[in-house]
């Protein structure tokens, strides 16, 4: 391969979201249930794990189903003074992002401004070409293929020449149906035939020949 493209998943890919962000990002979203379709907690929190399971994403289900407006949800649940409290990522992670060859790009089943602002918070947003989230996948997150395409179109990218690094295999799965390289970033000591590359943390990706 020549200089590829680096496609980076963000939450537990650039950082690590299971440490406390999910967690509360889980709740703004059961309240913001509770308060705007009159449910219960355990209602809230029943359907939105069903939604997650069944579309990549609850955002998809309460659109669908409930008539949520899209950008409203996205903005009450991820308030980003919120979430820096429990935001950890590796020391190394901008050396390594610029020691990489080629160019890179986000792709995030998260809000643009979610994206945007942890990257800064993390000093590295100057490391990326572009950022997609939601809004700029027109609302079709991972695994959905049209997401990809999206971004894939907007970017005038050959998959062949793109390697997609995720925490996600359902993602990763996706990407490897489209042409791309697959990096699993996983403590896992197996690997799925789909999976190129396997790594525990992103530096280790400074071991590999690209």
């Amino acid at each position: 391969m020549s200089v590829p493209t680096w496609i980076f998943d963000l939450d537990d890919t650039l950082h690590q979201a299971s440490l406390g962000i999910f967690a509360h990002i889980s709740r703004m979203m059961n309240l913001y249930m509770e308060r705007h379709l009159a449910m219960t907690e355990e209602e809230a929190r029943r359907l939105r794990l069903q939604y997650w399971h069944r579309y990549g994403a609850t955002l998809q289900g309460l659109v669908r189903h409930h008539d949520v407006d899209a950008r409203h949800f996205l903005q009450e649940t991820h308030l980003l003074d919120e979430l820096y409290r429990w935001l950890v990522w590796e020391p190394a992670l901008g050396t390594t992002l610029r020691t990489l060859p080629g160019r890179k790009i986000v792709l995030s089943n998260g809000p643009q401004h979610y994206i945007e602002g942890l990257l800064h918070r993390m000093h590295i947003r100057h490391q990326f070409a572009a950022c997609y989230g939601m809004e700029k996948m027109r609302f079709q997150p991972k695994p959905d293929r049209r997401g990809f395409r999206c971004m894939l179109q907007a970017e005038r990218l050959d998959p062949a020449r793109c390697i997609m690094v995720e925490d996600s295999l359902a993602n990763l799965y996706a990407a490897k149906s489209l042409g791309m390289r697959t990096v699993w970033v996983s403590r896992q000591s197996r690997k799925p035939a789909f999976v190129d590359v396997r790594v525990s943390k992103l530096s280790q990706l400074l071991r590999q020949r690209w």
